[in-house]
């Protein structure tokens, strides 16, 4: 077993096919990057993350340290003794967090990961029982600084590993056979970048809401919907109790005098500047809502100027929503989820 030539660089981790938009974010932050692997950047230190984090980054590691060896053993035990010899002096005293990935694109790629990752763990257990059995086999949910092992196989005998993880929030969603639509799982999963989602007796408003899987989201969890769209509701966001329809414009609906919304909801088949200056913009300016998640679609746009737009120290987000995200999801396409909260 030994490690390819070269020493440990920082690397970030997007989604395949958005390497480039990601380097060129990386770009605008004062950092140089390149694809080594689908998916995966490495490059210099430079680069300053935005507040908030990465846009296009489901990872950032400070370091990782790149290994290679021929078989399943020898690539699991170098990496239980690299990680043995890491903890000299350190105490583990509660779970951490072991995950171990691999690029998309290459055939049974997964299930070399997941043979790497039991010698790897038959390893430490032999080495380290204790620390072994605290490891966690997934990523916290929440987007944010995290400290474990996280391994990235790139290829039948080349992998990376780093300590240090900046997660962007980004994870899978179990789909639901009462959602109308599979949009549903953007909305599921935006709820971890906020670190809540709708609560009992809530209000929501959902604008362009047919047919439906945003409004079902909020409505499954008891939170009452108001949803705008002339277009039909269907599945289980038909019909519901607590789900009134309104068959109106979703750039022309405004609240009622004082009246807040605990949520706004935003999925609409439109260019970004649109949503932006005629919802998000009087949404928020208006305090008609607390809370929102928006998707900017950039299929036709600039993304990188897009999100440029949306982080300017004098935009709608940093003025009355400091604390925005805007990320490009597991579940997103050519779009980005921006979620947030008034202050």
């Amino acid at each position: 077993m030994t490690a390819p030539e070269g020493t440990p660089a920082r690397g970030w981790l997007c989604r395949p096919g958005f390497e480039d938009l990601l380097a060129r974010e990386l770009a605008a932050c004062g950092g140089e990057a390149r694809t080594v692997a689908p998916g995966l950047l490495a490059g210099n230190a430079d680069a300053r993350p935005p507040a908030g984090g990465w846009a296009f980054a489901v990872a950032d590691y400070p370091q990782l340290a790149p290994f290679a060896g021929e078989s399943v053993n020898a690539l699991g035990g170098a990496l239980a003794d690299w990680l043995a010899e890491a903890l000299r002096g350190e105490t583990v005293d509660a779970p951490w967090p072991c995950v171990f990935t691999a690029v998309d694109g290459v055939p049974g790629l997964g299930r070399r990961a997941a043979a790497v990752e039991r010698a790897f763990h038959e390893k430490l257990a032999r080495r380290l029982g204790r620390v072994a059995r605290l490891a966690v086999g997934e990523a916290p949910a929440t987007p944010g600084r995290a400290r474990g092992l996280f391994v990235l196989l790139t290829g039948f005998e080349t992998m990376f590993a780093s300590r240090d993880a900046w997660l962007g929030g980004q994870r899978r969603m179990a789909d639901d056979p009462g959602a109308p639509s599979r949009s549903y799982l953007k909305v599921e999963e935006a709820y971890g970048l906020l670190g809540r989602q709708p609560e009992p007796g809530e209000l929501v408003c959902d604008l362009g809401a047919a047919p439906g899987g945003w409004t079902y989201s909020a409505a499954r969890r008891g939170a009452r919907v108001v949803a705008v769209d002339n277009g039909p509701l269907k599945g289980g966001a038909l019909d519901h109790p607590l789900v009134e329809h309104l068959r109106q414009d979703a750039f022309a609906f405004r609240p009622r005098a004082g009246q807040a919304y605990d949520w706004l909801f935003c999925d609409l088949v439109e260019e970004p500047h649109h949503v932006l200056r005629g919802i998000v913009e009087p949404w928020l300016a208006g305090r008609w809502c607390r809370r929102f998640v928006v998707v900017l679609k950039f299929g036709r746009t600039d993304a990188v100027a897009l999100l440029q737009e949306l982080r300017a120290p004098g935009g709608v987000l940093a003025h009355l929503a400091p604390g925005a995200l805007v990320r490009h999801m597991h579940h997103n396409r050519d779009e980005f989820t921006v979620a947030g909260e008034i202050r």
